[in-house]
């Protein structure tokens, strides 16, 4: 990728990746629910994929609003 952004873009392609993120941390959330007593390792699965999104949401909560979540995890 060899686009040049300005500030605004950048700032808009961090809010949907955000959006993006929030929404596959409340899918694998939902699926890890779902699977629970059903299928163990699924469950397993979802929620390693649950516990990386969140990962994510805390990278990108720092870019755009640095030091508001320092204190938390």
């Amino acid at each position: 990728m060899t686009d040049v952004v300005d500030s605004d873009e950048l700032l808009r392609r961090i809010q949907r990746a955000r959006a993006c993120a929030v929404q596959e941390e409340r899918t694998w959330r939902r699926r890890t629910d779902e699977l629970g007593g059903s299928d163990p390792d699924g469950a397993r699965d979802a929620a390693v994929r649950t516990i990386a999104y969140e990962a994510v949401l805390r990278v990108l909560d720092e870019i755009l609003t640095p030091g508001k979540h320092a204190g938390q995890g």
